[in-house]
C-alpha cells in the first residue's frame, strides 16, 4: 500500500483536574481523502439500534476525571474502552495492540506529523470495522488507527481507553447524557421530541468539518461581551478555552497563572489561566468560568474551521444535556451541581496511572511555585496515601476531587522516592 504524507495539527486542550491536566486529542486533519470519502456530513447514520422496533436505549458509561467513557466491541471482541467526544470528527484507534487482536484491514497510510515534531507518526485508514455499544451498532465504521499509543489515554485517565468515538456516534442519535445520575441515552432522531420542560433551554449550534460549533454570548470584562464561536465538545475535560489569536479583542486576563496547558506531538502547550466574568447558555448564565489562554505561539495549531474556542465537559457537567444533530440544537436543564464553583487545581502535580490496574501513580510534572513545589515534591515521586489513605483504593477522579477541594486544606501525603519512603505537608492553595 502506497504511503501519503499529509500534515495534521494535534492540540491537546487540557482538563482541570490534578496537576497540569492531561488533555484530549483534537485531531485537525488538512488532507485525508480516504476517510474524508468515506464519512462525508450529511451522509447516512453509521450506528442503528440492533433491534429494528427499537427508538432509546440507555448505554451505560464511566464518568471519569470529566471524560465519558463508553465499552464497545469491536469485530466481536472486546469490550474495549472508548472516550466518547463531540469534539473529533474521525473515530480513533490509540491502542496499537488492537491492531493484530481485531484484524484491522490497513488502507492508504499517512505520516501524522505534529507541530514541529521531527519524527512522524505512522497511522493508516481502516475501514469496515463492526462495533457494538449497548443496544446499537455499525456495521462498518471507518477509523484512523495510530501505530503507537503516544496519548496514553489510560494513564491520563486512570483506566485503559482504546480509541475516541466522535461525529458517528452524534450523528446517528440524539445523545442525553445525565452526569449526576450517570446515564447516557441514545434516541432515534426520527421519533425524539425534544423536551418542553421550562427548566429547559434550547441552545442552537451549526455542523461545520463534523464537529458542532455554538456561538453563544462570553462576557470577557464587565465592559466587554462578545458573541463566541465555541466547539462543543464533550471530550475536554475543562470549563473553557480562548484563542486570543482568533480575536484582537480576546485578551488574557491580567489576573492570571501562567502555566502548561497541555501537551502535544511536539511537547508542552504552553499559556495561561485566568477567569471571565460569565457564559451565556440560553437562559442560564455561568459565572466566573475558570478559563484557559494558549500562547500565540500555538496559533500554527489554528483549525480548519474558524472559531474562538472550545466549551468542555467541566461546563457541560453541570446541566443534563442533550445534543441533537438532527435539529442542530443542545438542550439543557441544570442539575445539583449547576452553583458549583469552578477551581483549578490547589496542589500543582501531575499524576499519570500505571501498572496492570492502573492504580499506581506517579509524579509526571510539578508546577514551579506551587504547594507542590514548595513541599518538595520530586518527579516520579510515587504517591501511596493522602491523609492515611491508601490511594490503590481510589481513582484518578477521586485523587482530583480532594485537591479541587478547599482552599488552605492541608494534606497529609506519603510518596516513596527511589526505594525510599518519604512523607511531607501539602497546603491546598487557590492560585487564580
Amino acid at each position: 500500500m502506497s504511503a501519503c504524507r499529509f500534515y495534521a495539527r494535534y492540540f491537546l486542550l487540557c482538563r482541570w483536574w490534578p496537576g497540569w491536566q492531561w488533555c484530549k486529542l483534537w485531531l485537525l486533519l488538512a488532507l485525508v481523502p480516504t476517510l474524508a470519502e468515506a464519512q462525508v456530513p450529511g451522509t447516512s447514520a453509521a450506528f442503528r439500534f440492533e433491534k429494528p422496533k427499537e427508538h432509546k436505549v440507555r448505554v451505560p458509561f464511566e464518568f471519569q476525571r470529566n471524560l465519558i467513557i463508553v465499552q464497545a466491541q469491536l469485530n466481536g471482541k472486546g469490550p474495549f474502552n472508548f472516550l466518547l467526544d463531540s469534539g473529533v470528527g474521525i473515530s480513533l484507534i490509540t491502542d496499537p495492540t488492537l491492531i493484530e487482536l481485531l484484524g484491522l484491514r490497513r488502507g492508504v497510510s499517512y505520516n501524522v506529523v505534529g507541530v514541529g515534531e521531527e519524527k512522524p507518526l505512522e497511522a493508516f485508514a481502516s475501514d469496515s470495522v463492526r462495533v457494538q455499544l449497548h443496544g446499537v451498532v455499525a456495521p462498518a465504521l471507518s477509523f484512523l488507527v495510530l501505530s503507537a499509543d503516544v496519548l496514553n489515554l489510560s494513564g491520563y485517565v486512570g483506566i485503559p481507553v482504546h480509541g475516541i468515538l466522535g461525529y458517528d456516534v452524534f450523528n446517528s442519535f440524539a445523545v442525553q447524557i445525565d452526569p449526576v445520575a450517570v446515564e447516557l441515552f441514545f434516541h432515534d432522531p426520527a421519533t425524539y421530541r425534544p423536551p418542553r420542560g421550562r427548566r429547559w433551554t434550547p441552545v442552537p449550534f451549526d455542523i461545520e468539518g463534523r464537529k458542532s460549533y455554538l456561538t453563544v454570548p462570553v462576557a470577557l470584562t464587565d465592559s466587554l461581551t462578545l458573541p463566541l464561536k465555541l466547539i462543543l465538545d464533550t471530550g475536554a475535560g475543562h470549563a473553557l478555552s480562548l484563542e486570543t489569536y482568533s480575536d484582537p479583542r480576546l485578551r488574557v486576563p491580567a489576573k492570571r497563572l501562567q502555566s502548561q496547558l497541555g501537551r502535544g506531538l511536539s511537547g508542552a502547550i504552553n499559556g495561561y489561566l485566568g477567569r471571565v466574568p460569565s457564559i451565556q447558555l440560553g437562559r442560564y448564565r455561568l459565572r466566573n468560568l475558570l478559563t484557559s489562554f494558549p500562547n500565540v505561539e500555538s496559533g500554527a495549531l489554528r483549525a480548519e474551521v474558524p472559531r474562538n474556542g472550545n466549551i468542555g465537559f467541566e461546563t457541560l457537567k453541570r446541566f443534563e444535556v442533550i445534543i441533537d444533530y438532527s435539529r442542530n440544537t443542545m438542550w439543557l436543564r441544570p442539575n445539583g451541581l449547576f452553583r458549583d464553583p469552578f477551581e483549578h487545581d490547589m496542589c500543582g502535580i501531575e499524576l499519570i496511572a500505571s501498572g496492570p490496574s492502573y492504580h499506581r501513580y506517579f509524579v509526571l510534572r510539578i508546577e514551579p511555585n506551587s504547594p507542590a513545589a514548595e513541599a518538595g515534591l520530586q518527579l516520579d515521586d510515587e504517591l501511596l496515601s493522602i491523609n492515611l489513605l491508601p490511594v490503590k483504593s481510589m481513582s484518578l477522579t477521586q485523587i482530583s476531587r480532594l485537591f479541587h477541594s478547599a482552599d488552605g486544606r492541608n494534606m497529609f501525603l506519603l510518596l516513596q522516592r527511589n526505594g525510599e519512603l518519604v512523607s511531607t505537608v501539602i497546603r491546598l492553595k487557590r492560585q487564580i
